[in-house]
């Protein structure tokens, strides 16, 4: 038995097979998702607020 993980017969040209990635498909976002990245963004405005009233 071969360590190799393909045959010689089961790979390309190049010397591998490439993986057909699944299409992606969009999608509407849901509610807690787009509460977290608003809570990521305001988390960040609050941040570089901070940041630029202690340095001036």
């Amino acid at each position: 038995m071969s360590d190799w993980k393909y045959e010689t017969d089961e790979v390309g040209e190049d010397g591998y097979e490439p993986e057909e990635p699944d299409p992606l498909e969009p999608g509407s976002p849901s509610v807690e998702n787009a509460f977290f990245v608003a809570l990521g963004v305001g988390t960040m405005l609050f941040v570089f607020a901070r940041i630029v009233l202690l340095a001036g």
